[in-house]
């Protein structure tokens, strides 16, 4: 860590710095949305999701335009709007009884994630280069935990199911929290410029001629499907799962959250070491593995409902889960900002973002109609199946995908 902090320019740094305090919010709201949408404000199951997915359709329908003003006017001047959209989304949401206003919120939310991960990517790879830039984003990765995990903590003792306020509370937390960010941006942040000077090749090459490179294609499937069966049931499939099949407490979910963040800490340094240097499409096949075990876990614990075995076997699905991640966050964003380039960042990144938003569309839909049934086996068959599946683009991402992209030095034939 020592000789990593000393290897970051000024502005890695202020990046770095505060992220565990900044994502504090997030992590006190991650875990208890959809239950603050289904058991506080009484919405129904399926609402709940579909009110869940319209923040990816939000940031989806964002992102694409999101891109192209990040390479002509700077990740910045994007990021500062985003922010202030989820600062406005949040302090609705803490006061929405009505699926109406829950959606106008919801919106503005999704505004600020459409902007946000292709933004934040460029602002990154625009400071860090080479292996540093893969160093940093697994970093960065088990800093967000850290303060999402802590979150979870935190608002699984604090928030109650039969006192709205406490979820008021915990949104309007989440709110004042994109404060940090926002004082970053303007103050210490504010010379770093990430879009080259308008010019024609700037302004040639849109999506499309970047979609018909193979690997760019091959790897938005990827992501896709990842955030399909990954991320798209954090916020959903999962706590429903736990809640409702498995029928743990709110603190057990917390506390899922927490063990998450936990190995994530623990472990994202040890995984940096194993994967430098090589194929970082091998490391994604590991990672399908490792996130398949972890759903058939969670089938598990569906089986033993209201016992403590239920619980462990929440709190095991995160653990395996978790090593999974500390895989998949380094590569990701790395392969596409090694596939770009300055004048093309945002848009490569934007590719990246909208990839991951469609899976957290899809992710919350197909739980909430799934789970809403009562098809419980289902649901961790489709989430087993879809994790073989990121194994299989895995291997055929490999073929297209150059060697230093690949996390191989260039003398390195795939």
């Amino acid at each position: 860590m020592t000789s990593f902090w000393s290897a970051l320019p000024t502005e890695g740094r202020w990046l770095l710095s505060t992220v565990a305090i900044q994502t504090l919010g997030r992590g006190m709201t991650l875990p208890f949305t959809i239950i603050y949408f289904h058991e506080v404000r009484g919405f129904d199951l399926g609402v709940s999701g579909a009110l869940m997915s319209l923040i990816a359709i939000t940031g989806l329908i964002v992102t694409g335009p999101g891109g192209t003003l990040i390479d002509r006017f700077g990740a910045r001047r994007v990021l500062l709007v985003g922010l202030a959209a989820m600062i406005a989304g949040c302090t609705l949401l803490a006061f929405a009884t009505h699926p109406a206003v829950a959606a106008l919120a919801v919106v503005l939310i999704g505004v600020n994630f459409g902007v946000s991960w292709p933004g934040f990517n460029a602002l990154i790879a625009s400071v860090v280069e080479g292996d540093l830039r893969q160093q940093y984003f697994g970093v960065n990765f088990a800093l967000v935990n850290l303060g999402i995990g802590v979150g979870g903590i935190l608002g699984g003792f604090f928030v109650n199911v039969d006192d709205p306020s406490t979820f008021t509370a915990i949104f309007l937390v989440d709110a004042a929290s994109c404060l940090i960010p926002l004082g970053l941006l303007l103050g210490p942040l504010r010379r770093i410029r990430t879009h080259a000077e308008a010019d024609e090749e700037t302004e040639a090459g849109g999506y499309g001629s970047i979609l018909r490179r193979p690997a760019v294609l091959w790897m938005a499937l990827l992501t896709f499907l990842a955030m399909f069966i990954g991320y798209g049931q954090m916020e959903a499939g999962f706590p429903a799962f736990a809640r409702q099949v498995a029928e743990v407490s709110t603190q057990v979910v917390g506390f899922a959250f927490a063990v998450n963040t936990a190995v994530i800490v623990l472990l994202q340094f040890a995984v940096l070491r194993l994967i430098t240097g090589r194929r970082r499409t091998r490391v994604m096949q590991v990672m399908a593995l490792t996130w398949a075990v972890a759903w058939i876990i969670l089938g598990a614990a569906g089986l033993l409902p209201e016992t403590l075995a239920a619980a462990i076997g929440v709190l095991a699905f995160m653990g395996v889960f978790a090593f999974g991640e500390t895989m998949l966050q380094p590569t990701v964003p790395a392969i596409f900002n090694d596939l770009a380039t300055d004048r093309t960042r945002g848009r490569y990144n934007a590719i990246n973002s909208a990839a991951f938003q469609g899976g957290a569309i899809a992710g919350p839909v197909v739980a909430g109609v799934l789970l809403g049934e009562g098809w419980d086996a289902v649901f961790i068959a489709v989430m087993v199946a879809g994790a073989l599946g990121v194994g299989i683009l895995a291997i055929t991402l490999e073929r297209v995908l150059p060697p230093v992209a690949n996390g191989l030095p260039t003398e390195v034939s795939r």
